[in-house]
């Protein structure tokens, strides 16, 4: 039996536009449709394989507004069996740090979690530290940027695929892992679960309930600060060469003016 906690998150789709606050430079939420992201999903895949193998329970672990709910409910109608949500307006404007002592303090409530799984980075801030961080709050061993998990007792073995080449690592539970996009492929969510998932028990909770401070988080206390932003230049039209026999030597000077070879 293996209790294991997927840390989950809400972000603007990648597929819409997306940009920061003209105000504090903090990424604007309402601006873009808001989806469980896609790396979450195969956290929690690979959490509901784990325990399709070994028994268990799988709780899912988010810090967000009132929103974050719909991220929550997919998770669960993939299969995962109850959820906590973080939710508190203190939170607005916090740094990955905040945000791994925030979750940190909440994984330290959840009774029994030997397994705690989470994507290797987020599409939004793509900080890629947050489950490193978490372990180091909860001094707890972490395998990072896995593409392959596997469970045996109480081991726990990863492949890391770096450009230099595969790192075969090991852990013993309780530990931290986070998954690359190569892991597996999520679920869909079956009518079944999706209507399963309206009566799981989702549980949320303010950060006075986790023991965090009003001074430990939010954009004033935060170690990192957006200063200004530039929008994305417009794409501008592309150049045509024509082939007049000579349409080689053209792209090859084309490339050459432009430093990419």
């Amino acid at each position: 039996m293996t209790n294991i906690v997927v840390l989950i998150k809400q972000v603007p789709d990648t597929w819409s536009e997306r940009k920061l606050s003209d105000d504090d430079f903090t990424l604007d939420r309402e601006a873009a449709d808001a989806v469980l992201d896609e790396i979450n999903e195969r956290a929690v895949e690979e959490a509901l394989q784990i325990k399709e193998a070994n028994g268990g329970e799988v709780t899912v672990l988010t810090a967000g507004p009132e929103r974050a709910t719909e991220a929550i409910r997919k998770a669960l109608s993939m299969g995962a069996d109850k959820a906590i949500h973080i939710k508190d307006d203190l939170l607005a404007g916090s740094d990955a740090v905040q945000t791994a002592y925030v979750l940190a303090r909440a994984l330290g409530t959840v009774e029994g979690v030997e397994l705690v799984i989470a994507g290797n980075e987020a599409t939004d801030g793509r900080v890629g530290a947050i489950p490193a961080m978490i372990a180091e709050y909860l001094e707890l061993p972490h395998l990072t940027h896995l593409r392959k998990l596997t469970l045996e007792g109480e081991t726990l073995s990863g492949e890391r695929e770096t450009d230099e080449g595969i790192y075969h690592i090991t852990a013993e539970l309780p530990a931290i892992v986070s998954v690359n996009e190569k892991i597996n492929e999520p679920r869909f969510p079956s009518f079944k679960g999706i209507m399963a998932a309206k009566k799981k028990e989702v549980t949320v909770v303010t950060l006075a309930e986790i023991d965090v401070e009003p001074t430990d988080v939010g954009l004033a206390n935060a170690g990192s600060t957006v200063t200004s932003s530039t929008p994305k230049p417009p794409k501008t039209a592309g150049e045509r060469v024509a082939d007049e026999g000579d349409g080689g030597v053209k792209v090859a000077e084309y490339l050459v003016s432009q430093k990419i070879i």
